[in-house]
């Protein structure tokens, strides 16, 4: 079984799967310089994730199988992720001469009081995160554990689809990792900055807050795209379906954009500034430098410029691919189109070059 953290053998397919699709991308790195070489997304039907759980593995896997198809790429190990709500972390001071071999040891025997459920029901894997700044003869250890069930269903999923998991890695870190791709966008200095990452879900939006380049704060609310799928489907007699497929492509009545959007938009914004007080209310700092939105609706038009009106903060959609070449088989304007919602498996294809 492919751990958390667990370091590549080779080149990976960064595959990230959410409530509503799958998402797959390829890299490739020249001098220093990241080449997208192909990339896909692919719908899922409504019920084959649910809350971040795949429920459906044939489903989901089969999706997949497309996605891969469509990407036409020749990879078939990958790099995925498990949600954060599914993995317990604890970052642990060990003694600094151990081995690999002599932390993993002593992680499990020390494990048991860290995590709520017996030790042969997870899945354990620890990153050293570099020496501790409290004790110089000691260092930092990233404990990691997520249910075993829940990595074992991620593989059986890729299975279906003909692939083969070397990487599990956790989501928010993807979303961290591929923070670092923002340069051109944020200045820099981002990592000096502190960076608010709203990664905007079907369901659940997350706010990130990063210092120096990793996620200092993270929380999670109870809202996403589908609020904007449910009100079409009432306003205008809508299946699910229908409504999903209207809101991505267009052809809804003339009142939609000023009344249903519009509203929507509205409310992403107070959701944003909401989570923000609560960052702000932790103490650790009273103000961010920027805002920058991921996920399916972070693309909306006018959105951004609206969070950036409301709290009064830089805000600007993702962009992972400003400063990345493109093979020629990738569509650009369809790549731009897709940017924010791609960071998750941008920051995992990533993996490949750890």
């Amino acid at each position: 079984m492919a751990g958390l953290f667990k370091k590549k053998a080779n080149r990976l397919l960064g595959v990230a799967i959410s409530t509503t699709t799958v998402k797959l991308i390829e890299l490739s790195q020249t001098s220093g310089r990241y080449q997208v070489e192909a990339y896909a997304i692919e719908p899922l039907p409504i019920g084959a994730v649910v809350e971040k759980s795949i429920a459906d593995t044939q489903v989901v896997g089969e999706a997949l199988s497309r996605a891969l198809r469509k990407s036409k790429s020749a990879l078939r190990t990958v790099a995925t992720a498990v949600a954060g709500s599914a993995v317990i972390t604890k970052t642990i001071e060990m003694d600094a001469g151990l081995s690999d071999d002599e932390l993993e040891s002593q992680l499990k025997i020390e494990a048991d009081q860290y995590i709520p459920f017996p030790i042969d029901e997870v899945a354990l894997d620890f990153e050293v995160q570099g020496i501790s700044a409290r004790n110089q003869g000691r260092v930092d250890v990233l404990l990691a554990a997520c249910r075993r069930e829940s990595v074992e269903n991620l593989e059986a999923t890729l299975d279906i689809a003909g692939l083969k998991a070397e990487v599990v890695d956790i989501e928010a870190y993807a979303l961290e990792r591929a923070c670092a791709l923002l340069s051109s966008q944020l200045g820099k200095d981002w990592q000096e900055q502190v960076v608010a990452l709203v990664d905007l879900g079907a369901t659940i939006t997350t706010l990130s807050v990063l210092h120096k380049g990793r996620i200092i704060y993270s929380r999670e609310q109870v809202f996403g795209g589908q609020q904007l799928t449910d009100e079409i489907q009432r306003r205008y007699g809508l299946s699910e379906v229908e409504a999903e497929y209207a809101k991505k492509k267009g052809g809804l009545p003339d009142d939609y954009q000023s009344d249903v959007l519009q509203s929507f938009k509205e409310s992403v914004a107070s959701q944003v500034s909401r989570s923000l007080q609560f960052f702000f209310a932790s103490g650790q700092f009273h103000n961010v430098d920027c805002i920058v939105l991921s996920g399916g609706s972070a693309s909306i038009v006018g959105l951004a410029g609206l969070i950036q009106q409301k709290v009064s903060t830089r805000t600007l959609p993702a962009n992972p691919f400003a400063e990345m070449t493109l093979s020629n088989k990738v569509e650009a304007a369809a790549l731009a189109t897709e940017a924010s919602s791609l960071m998750t498996a941008c920051g995992l294809a990533m993996r490949s070059f750890d």
